[in-house]
């Protein structure tokens, strides 16, 4: 088989935890960029008035009420997405935005609730696994599909607290590294956005973050899941950005150096093991594979 080069535009997305916060605003921003979009949550009442939001904007939405850590109604939900039009779906899907998410107290890990601890890592990691292995196919099978998951600033550093957040939202850079390895000669493009801290509910609701006073502007990671939509941020299939720092114009500049540069290709903004120092014997394996 060929290996896929040209990616088109995406004219369709499933959002998931699309019922508020940074989903809701993603699926509007998709909405106003002229895609149509499929939304998934567990709250149909507030999904209900994000479609009908959309149904404003001229744009198609289909409401998909479900959990995504249960695999029999994802299963359905994306089949319900990618139904024809004619039978309430979007006929296919091309952007898969991975939003649902979840934190658990602030706690060190052996101070931690069993259940509250694992609850993030089933939401986090296997909602976005799951939502993931029933989109991809359809996306492989028309040789074309891009897939985003919400990661974290966390992602990259650990805390000594939200040991289960900061676990899930490293693992799910892993699993956008894989999809990328594994797709990208058949189309698919995969990227892990991190929003910066963003004032939403679940935010409002962290002790950490009490005393804040600067926030990052929910619409830089509109603009970024925008240009992926897009295509113009292909050449950063498999990089973790951060909405904070990163714009779509600074990716594109950024992705046309990174070649004269002396990080190898393999570790470009992805995760990877930091040498002991310029000594240690591992260094190149650590960031070179």
């Amino acid at each position: 088989m060929d290996a896929v080069d040209t990616v088109p535009p995406a004219r369709t997305a499933l959002v998931t935890g699309a019922s508020r916060g940074i989903g809701r605003e993603i699926a509007l921003g998709l909405a106003r960029a002229g895609l149509d979009v499929a939304l998934l949550a567990r709250d149909g009442q507030r999904l209900a008035e994000v479609a009908e939001e959309i149904r404003g904007l001229g744009r198609a939405a289909v409401v998909l009420t479900a959990d995504v850590t249960a695999e029999a109604e994802v299963r359905d939900a994306v089949a319900r997405a990618e139904a024809p039009a004619a039978d309430g779906g979007l006929g296919s899907l091309d952007l898969l935005v991975n939003n649902a998410g979840r934190i658990e107290a602030e706690t060190p890990l052996w101070e931690s609730d069993p259940d509250d601890w694992w609850a993030t890592f089933e939401v986090n990691v296997r909602g976005v696994y799951l939502v993931s292995r029933y989109v991809v196919p359809g996306m492989l099978a028309r040789g074309a599909g891009r897939v985003v998951d919400l990661a974290s600033g966390a992602s990259t550093h650990g805390r000594p607290v939200i040991s289960a957040y900061v676990g899930s939202k490293t693992a799910i850079l892993r699993m956008g590294e894989h999809l990328h390895l594994a797709g990208y000669d058949r189309g698919l493009r995969s990227f892990e956005v991190a929003p910066g801290v963003v004032a939403t509910d679940m935010t409002a609701s962290m002790p950490m973050h009490q005393e804040r006073t600067e926030w990052t502007p929910v619409a830089r990671t509109v603009d970024l899941v925008n240009a992926i939509a897009a295509g113009t941020l292909d050449a950063c299939s498999g990089w973790h950005v951060r909405a904070t720092d990163d714009t779509p114009e600074s990716l594109r500049a950024l992705a046309a150096s990174a070649g004269n540069g002396p990080v190898p290709a393999a570790a470009r903004r992805r995760l990877r093991v930091l040498p002991a120092g310029p000594e240690d014997p591992l260094g190149d394996l650590f960031t070179g594979r």
